[in-house]
């Protein structure tokens, strides 16, 4: 059970949202930061959105991504995000392993986070984007 399971809290991971100009275009991505300095290990993450638009309930499909192994300090790109997605509330859970012990967080994105004003400068990505940690 869930329950029995020792959750040691999250550090040196982060997740971020942000824009990248390719070919005249804005991309979106979701990216996966690790600033430990060991690698972790199946890396599990879940997305999903949920909240109204136009005072109606949506909800969109639960997507499951993993990653073997994420090294140390390193990034990855988790997931193309479309900014329609934006006026929901998106929730990204992800599990871990450093060595034997398994670590998760859910990071949550909620709906009017990513306006123009929160947007910043993200180093490790070299991008503009909203870092959630």
């Amino acid at each position: 059970m869930k329950k029995d399971i020792d959750f040691h809290p999250v550090t040196g991971v982060k997740l971020a949202i942000a824009k990248e100009e390719t070919n005249g275009n804005t991309e979106w991505s979701v990216y996966i930061i690790n600033l430990n300095l060991i690698e972790l290990n199946t890396v599990m993450i879940t997305s999903k959105g949920y909240g109204q638009i136009g005072g109606e309930e949506k909800k969109t499909s639960v997507l499951r991504h993993m990653i073997q192994e994420l090294g140390s300090e390193s990034i990855a790109k988790i997931e193309p995000i479309d900014p329609a997605l934006f006026a929901l509330t998106n929730e990204y859970w992800v599990s871990y392993y450093i060595l034997n012990q398994i670590f998760d967080k859910k990071f949550i994105f909620a709906e009017g986070s990513m306006d123009p004003s929160n947007l910043s400068f993200i180093p490790e990505l070299g991008l503009e984007g909203v870092l959630h940690s």
